[in-house]
């Protein structure tokens, strides 16, 4: 897709505006667009935008110029119209977005929906009108919106994609991007086709085609496959957002974890906390099992805890009475209790109540078995003896682990009055009010991150399930319909496709890869034109792009320059390898081969310094077949200077008043 020229009429502060663009057919393909801020360099590039997809950026949604507005009267309608001509592959488009405004008699003005037409002319010059109702699916072949904001995008778009793509946290975006770009989405799309978790895919077509009839079991086991597909797709798509969350919580934290080192004190106070915390855990959990040996101690003791007051009071009495002699042989207490019934001893003597022989006969109860007394007062001494004991050996434990546990009470004291003193500058007033809310950002990241990955874990383990029941249920059935001649052919047809899935996905890993080496390698050979410094950059599978220095083993932190610089070369770098591939007589070049794109900027040298403002212009003329630059004054006499020999279209803004900007 080159760019031919673009028309505004009556586009915000554009009344009647156009451009030709430069497109390299004499070997100059640079057009430059000079103006201050305010004068609409932003206005005029959003216009790309909204002539494509009906989207702008613009807090005031009204695109009408506000002097037609005010010149309107009543009942009059006034058009808003962007005319874009382009150029893909071999046919020329001319695309019309247009958005009636009608003003009414209460002097209100009401806008349309947008109505948008596309005619293109083909190189035998026959010209065809789009439907109305296919005009969007035929901008989405030429450039889907997802990728236009490689090729469309200003300063603050690259500053933006600069710290997403330092995060890690567009990295699929990035992955889309290749895909797009360098003609791998056909061999994607083929592999979807086969894609036995797709329904509407052919090995689920075959597989829903098994006839049942021989056999009812092939029914069971087909219902239970597709159970598990349906399962194991819902259980994907939650991984997946699971994923997605994780990823974005681990960027944010990383950025909050960075804005949060801006302030010194923050960083050492947030280092301190987490030192104190650790300290506190490590602590507590000490505490806690020393807990735990007091109450095992206590528990083995119970009895002899509990018990050893009354056994003292037991003690005392029975050390007041001499029990020593007492025992009468040979009796029992039954005896004395049949004598006293009978009211008569063995010598015949009368036992009445109140008599003194009674009350002698009586007292005998006291010495005599069931056991005898002084062998159970011996007894009882022995047993006190021990629990005495035992109570002392508790009670000298639990002293010694009490001691242990006040230490650690003071040192937590002390640790948790640290802690409360960080806390209270990182949340309280004498930090700003920034530093907290950061601070508490980064604890929710931490929750998020925690939360997700134990819900992850806990889908791939159901996942491993699901899959294992699908496994059992698919080789049963192929058994079964081996059997039958109809349902072998659908086998053996099923296995031819998944034969070409297969085949399909190594060929596709082995290109992505490949196509991701020769990425790496072009945008680091643009990288190093751009920002010297020795930094290269590396791309994971996952597209997350990291900068090293060649001295340096680790990941190094870029400052805004460098990343910035990382988006020119990740975005150029593409276009340098899909132009390398157009250019191919390589067969598998050839198929991975792309339409060139323009790259359109604004203000895209705003973040480097005067030399690197050199490297950059230098640079993206040779990589990008078209480059579109709106630029401010200071900016674009540097850019002058250094393109001067690629610049074919020359263009500046005149600003007449604040609704009005013309082109000289």
């Amino acid at each position: 897709m080159l760019l031919q020229s673009i028309k505004l009429e009556n586009f915000r502060q554009f009344r009647n505006e156009s451009i030709d663009f430069a497109d390299g057919s004499d070997g100059k393909n640079v057009t430059i667009i000079i103006g201050e801020n305010g004068t609409g360099k932003t206005t005029f590039a959003q216009a790309f935008f909204w002539c494509l997809y009906g989207e702008t950026e613009f807090s005031d949604k009204s695109m009408l110029n506000k002097l037609v507005a005010t010149e309107m009267r009543p009942g009059q309608e006034k058009k808003v119209q962007v005319t874009l001509k382009l150029r893909h592959g071999e046919v020329d488009y001319t695309l019309i977005r247009e958005q009636i405004y009608r003003k009414d008699n209460a002097n209100r003005i009401k806008a349309d929906n947008t109505v948008f037409d596309i005619a293109t002319k083909d190189s035998s010059g026959n010209t065809t009108y789009v439907k109305k109702s296919q005009c969007e699916s035929e901008v989405k072949s030429i450039l889907p919106k997802e990728l236009s904001r490689y090729f469309f995008f200003d300063g603050e778009r690259i500053e933006k994609m600069s710290k997403d793509i330092s995060t890690g946290k567009k990295a699929t975006d990035f992955a889309d991007a290749v895909k797009g770009l360098l003609g791998l989405n056909a061999m994607y799309s083929a592999i979807q086709h086969f894609n036995p978790r797709i329904r509407s895919s052919v090995i689920s077509s075959y597989e829903a085609s098994y006839n049942s009839q021989s056999n009812a079991k092939i029914k069971e086991y087909t219902d239970t496959i597709e159970r598990c597909k349906t399962e194991i797709a819902a259980i994907d798509a939650r991984i997946e957002e699971l994923d997605s969350e994780i990823e974005s919580a681990r960027a944010r934290k990383t950025e909050k974890s960075e804005e949060i080192k801006q302030y010194a004190e923050g960083e050492e106070l947030q280092d301190k906390k987490e030192k104190l915390l650790k300290k506190i855990a490590v602590a507590e959990r000490s505490k806690s099992t020393i807990y735990k040996m007091i109450s095992k101690d206590f528990n083995g003791s119970l009895s002899s805890f509990f018990s050893i007051s009354l056994v003292e009071r037991a003690l005392q009495l029975l050390s007041e009475k001499d029990f020593a002699g007492k025992d009468i042989p040979y009796m029992h207490a039954k005896t004395i209790e049949y004598l006293l019934r009978q009211k008569v001893c063995l010598c015949g003597t009368r036992l009445d109540e109140g008599t003194i022989a009674h009350a002698k006969v009586k007292e005998l109860i006291d010495f005599l078995p069931p056991q005898s007394i002084s062998t159970t007062i011996g007894d009882f001494k022995k047993e006190s003896r021990r629990r005495a004991n035992e109570r002392h050996d508790v009670y000298t434990q639990i002293r010694d682990h009490l001691a242990v546990i006040s230490q650690q009470d003071d040192d937590l004291m002390d640790l948790r009055d640290e802690l409360a003193i960080v806390e209270g500058k990182l949340s309280g007033g004498d930090v700003r009010a920034k530093v907290r809310a950061i601070n508490n950002e980064i604890q929710i990241c931490d929750q998020i991150i925690r939360k997700d990955n134990a819900e992850r874990d806990r889908k791939i383990a159901e996942k491993g399930r699901k899959e294992s029941e699908m496994e059992r249920a698919d080789t049963e059935r192929r058994n079964l319909t081996l059997l039958d001649d109809n349902n072998k052919k659908i086998e053996i047809y099923k296995a031819y496709a998944e034969r070409i899935y297969k085949e399909l996905q190594e060929v596709y890993a082995t290109s992505e890869a490949e196509i991701r080496d020769r990425l790496q390698t072009t945008i680091n050979d643009i990288f190093k034109q751009i920002y010297e410094g020795g930094l290269y950059l590396t791309i994971d599978e996952k597209y997350h792009i990291s900068v090293y220095a060649t001295d340096y083993d680790g990941d190094v932190e870029t400052s805004t320059a460098q990343s910035i610089s990382v988006i020119f070369a990740f975005i150029t770098g593409i276009i340098k390898m899909a132009r390398d591939n157009r250019n191919a007589t390589n067969e598998d070049a050839q198929l991975l081969s792309s339409e060139p794109y323009p790259l359109v900027m604004d203000a895209p040298l705003s973040a480097f310094d005067k030399r690197r403002i050199k490297t950059v212009c230098e640079a993206l003329p040779e990589t990008a077949e078209q480059v579109i630059i709106f630029i401010k004054d200071t900016d674009g006499e540097l850019a002058e200077d250094y393109m001067g020999a690629k610049i074919g279209s020359r263009h500046h803004f005149d600003k007449k008043n604040e609704f009005e900007t013309v082109l000289v």
